[in-house]
């Protein structure tokens, strides 16, 4: 019996590795999101998209903005996220934490930007995986 014991554990080590490998694979790509408005030019990247919690950072690659907030809607499922307020890591990069997707699918995210040329609101779809 512990012959047949111990081939049973060299089975689920092997499929716990399997799970773990193929899992990691199947992670989502970091998602790079890029917009341009009249005032500011943005650019989005989340590390890991998924429903939940995310770290969004985000670029301004053109004009001069003091303040970033984001949001995200779900139209088609009647899903929508209150701000998020970014907070700036360094002249031109901001970093927001929160939770923006509540699902997976395509969401419209809402960039709100404000600064001496005045505010403005940026949107583009995200794809967020499963």
């Amino acid at each position: 019996m512990s012959g047949k014991r111990a081939l049973a554990a060299v089975a689920l080590v092997v499929v716990a590795v399997t799970l773990f490998v193929v899992g990691r694979s199947m992670a989502a790509e970091p998602l790079r999101l890029t917009t341009t408005g009249t005032r500011y030019a943005v650019t989005v990247l989340i590390e890991d998209p998924a429903p939940g919690r995310v770290t969004a950072e985000v670029e301004v690659t053109s004009g001069d903005a003091d303040t970033v907030t984001l949001s995200a809607v779900m139209a088609d499922m009647g899903h929508s996220t209150p701000e998020v307020a970014a907070r700036e890591r360094e002249p031109g990069r901001f970093l927001a934490e929160g939770e923006l997707f509540a699902m997976s699918g395509v969401w419209e995210l809402s960039i709100r930007l404000d600064g001496p040329a005045g505010e403005e609101q940026l949107a583009v779809k995200a794809l967020i995986p499963a």
